[in-house]
């Protein structure tokens, strides 16, 4: 029992460490040595640090260096220096203002946030908060208007956006082991319900004003910077010749950043200089954090302890897959530690679900997503709730209904397709 009492205890350390803004790598390694402290009694002294090389780059079972833990890492990194590059070079820009000459009558209101939500970067809706506010002027929207809208078509490519750190994770063998474009199937009711459901917020809050004139000229020059964004996908197909689907994206990524320097046409060494100081390695150590907590959950065999309790109790299983993402996306306003942090956790509860893997791995990203969508310390949202001067809180009369509806449509869906 003093394991579980363990785990309790660095998952509650690791959330009072996230608020306080401190690292979150650092964090979850720190919660891992908490776990294997509480563990002694089913595990020996030497197992804490054999878990956490386990997790990160030797396997003692196969006794071979394994390299999935620091490939995820780097891509990781990489990602978010290709939407840094593409920030700082100026090219989402020219990207929203080609946009911009294709959409009329508020389709730009949902635009310009989706654009940038092409770059996966935490507190990228203050990039659109500007321009969002300046368009919502011509549509007379009040600030928790355009503060819901920005968040929302933010995020609305999330359920099937295939390089996002969260989707890469649940996806890995170390967690559920689902094929990434089989979890993009599986999300597709929820990607449409998100389409659906901003329409009508969109529709609702511009239909009943006279819509501003556009230019009817089409500039077509900024769709090139669609590009780096998107290449990344074609080289998913590499898969079927024997490569990872981490080392697809690994090399998508790193020619996106090649592609990216040729749209630019910008000196090199300028160009070196951007990606130079969009490099950061905190989401590196936040993969390697991850793992490591991962593996030493398992070492503990806490999850041995659930199961055992589940098997005695008439318990709503599947309830608890839904509810335990969700909330640590609030508590964690991190959609990629929810993923991290809940996964070990429900994982006892999935063979009294009646729900195949797929079907699980699905509820569980799309419960941490929408908890982390209206989480307050959400970075997205205090960011942009800073720029409009407003708060989360004013909308959660928009958030809580659609979140809730979307959440229902997604788990109403795996239910129906994914029962065992």
């Amino acid at each position: 029992m003093l394991n579980l009492i363990g785990v309790a205890i660095a998952f509650i350390v690791i959330l009072v460490l996230i608020r306080k803004k401190v690292n979150f790598g650092a964090s979850l390694i720190l919660g891992s040595l908490i776990v294997g402290a509480f563990s002694l009694q089913v595990i020996t002294l030497i197992d804490i640090p054999k878990a956490m090389i386990e997790a990160s780059v030797y396997s003692f079972e196969k006794q071979e260096i394994v390299t999935e833990t620091i490939e995820l890492a780097l891509l990781m990194t990489l990602i978010f220096i290709l939407a840094k590059a593409m920030q700082e070079t100026g090219a989402i820009g020219k990207l929203i203002e080609s946009l911009r000459t294709f959409f009329s009558q508020g389709g730009i209101l949902g635009i310009i946030p989706a654009v940038y939500g092409l770059m996966p970067v935490p507190g990228g809706a203050l990039f659109s908060a500007p321009l969002i506010d300046k368009e919502g002027d011509t549509f007379k929207l009040d600030k928790n208007k355009k503060n819901f809208l920005n968040i929302w078509f933010r995020h609305i490519w999330f359920p099937i956006y295939p390089i996002s750190s969260a989707m890469i994770l649940v996806c890995s063998t170390k967690f559920s082991g689902v094929p990434i474009q089989t979890l993009m199937i599986a999300n597709l009711p929820a990607f449409l319900a998100f389409l659906v459901i901003g329409w009508l917020f969109l529709r609702r809050y511009t239909g009943k004003i006279s819509k501003p004139q556009h230019s009817s000229s089409k500039n077509y020059s900024g769709l090139v910077y669609l590009l780096p964004p998107t290449v990344p996908l074609l080289f998913y197909p590499l898969k079927f010749v024997g490569f990872s689907e981490t080392r697809c994206f690994l090399l998508g990524v790193f020619v996106s950043l090649l592609l990216l320097y040729a749209l630019l046409r910008i000196d090199g060494k300028q160009y070196l200089s951007i990606i130079k100081k969009s490099v950061t390695w905190n989401l590196a150590l936040a993969i390697v954090g991850i793992m490591i907590l991962r593996e030493m959950i398992k070492v503990s065999q806490t999850h041995i302890l659930i199961s055992e309790m589940m098997q005695g109790l008439a318990f709503p299983a599947l309830v608890m897959v839904i509810l335990i993402p969700f909330f640590l996306g609030v508590l964690t306003g991190y959609n990629l530690g929810a993923i991290a942090l809940s996964y070990p956790l429900v994982e006892p509860f999935f063979a009294f679900t009646g729900l195949q893997i797929v079907g699980l791995t699905s509820i569980i990203f799309m419960s941490s997503l929408l908890g982390y969508l209206v989480s307050p310390i959400h970075l997205c949202n205090v960011l942009s709730s800073e720029y409009l001067k407003t708060d989360t809180t004013r909308m959660y009369k928009m958030f809580l209904p659609a979140v809730a509806a979307l959440l229902c449509v997604q788990v109403v869906f795996c239910i129906v397709v994914f029962s065992v």
